[in-house]
Parts: structure tokens; C-alpha cells; sequence
């Protein structure tokens, strides 16, 4: 009987050493980004999928402007484990080959009584001005997202595990 040697299998592994390349495309994807998909846990542990408007702060962190009566908020405030989804199809061709970056990590609401919250305001305004209509309500605050790691896939063939230091934006 002969023996048939084993088949050297290639690397499958899809995701490549991260570069400035990259991180300059997953930076750029959250800095243009002004809203998001925001999954979070309901109670029962069902994902729960909405669109959440998207910004920076000053220090470069994900942030948003949420109601407290929201669902997702009150998942978050239960739950704080999240992922965002940044990052929208072109105009043109397949919506898969365009770069996306999901973040994940967990949610930490800004009490909207905090010198913080103010000055998460003065720079949420700059790029979201229409917030001016509700961002002073009581049910609204500021959540700030703490990123664990980020997984770009910048289109066919380029996906990237990126660390926190690898999203912050250049000094």
C-alpha cells in the first residue's frame, strides 16, 4: 500500500500585518464617519443592530450623543460590551469591496452635569451641528467608546487586526 504524503496547506489566515497604510485608512474612516451601526446585548443576550450618529472627541476617541431612552442606550448602560460599524459603500460597485472598519470595545456614558460633557459639546457641534436641537436635553449625554482592537477590512483581500495605539490619530 503506498502512502500518500499530507498536503502542505497554505496559510489561510486572511488578516495581514497591520501598516501605516492601514491605519491611516481606519483613521480616516472615523474621522469622515458622522454615524454609525452600534450593536449591543439586550438583556436576554440578542444583539440588538441601530444607527447611532458617530464623532470624535477632542483626544481622537469614538463618541456619540445618545438618549437615554433609547434601547441601546439602556443596553449599554446594562451591558457596556459594543462594536461600531464605520465605513459606507461608494456610489459604485459592489458594497463589499468598499473599506469598513468595526471597532469593539466597551461604552462608557459622560454625565451631562460633567465640564467634560461640555467640552465634548463645544467639539461634537463643529461636525454635527443639527445635534444643537436636542443636545442640550436632560435624556441626552455623551457615551465614549474605549476601543479594544479594530478589524478593517479596507476591500477585497486587505483586512487588518489594529490595536487601539494603531486608531489613535498621529501626535
Amino acid at each position: 500500500m503506498t502512502s500518500i504524503p499530507p498536503q502542505a496547506t497554505p496559510n489561510t489566515n486572511p488578516i495581514r500585518p497591520s501598516d501605516d497604510e492601514a491605519r491611516a485608512l481606519a483613521q480616516s474612516l472615523m474621522s469622515q464617519a458622522r454615524f454609525a451601526a452600534l450593536a449591543t446585548l439586550d438583556s436576554s443576550g440578542s444583539p440588538l443592530v441601530t444607527r447611532v450618529a458617530f464623532g470624535l472627541c477632542a483626544a481622537g476617541q469614538p463618541i456619540s450623543l445618545m438618549s437615554s431612552l433609547a434601547q441601546h442606550s439602556q443596553n449599554l448602560a446594562a451591558n457596556p460590551a459594543c462594536s461600531l460599524l464605520v465605513g459606507e459603500p461608494g456610489p459604485k460597485g459592489d458594497p463589499l469591496t468598499h473599506p469598513r472598519l468595526s471597532l469593539v470595545g466597551t461604552a462608557q456614558f459622560v454625565s451631562n452635569q460633567s465640564p467634560e460633557h461640555q467640552e465634548m459639546a463645544t467639539h461634537y457641534l463643529r461636525s454635527h451641528p443639527k445635534s444643537k436641537l436636542y443636545i442640550g436635553f436632560t435624556d441626552f449625554s455623551f457615551v465614549r467608546f474605549s476601543v479594544r482592537l479594530g478589524n478593517l477590512n479596507g476591500g477585497f483581500g486587505k483586512a487588518f487586526t489594529l490595536t487601539p495605539d494603531d486608531l489613535s490619530p498621529p501626535s
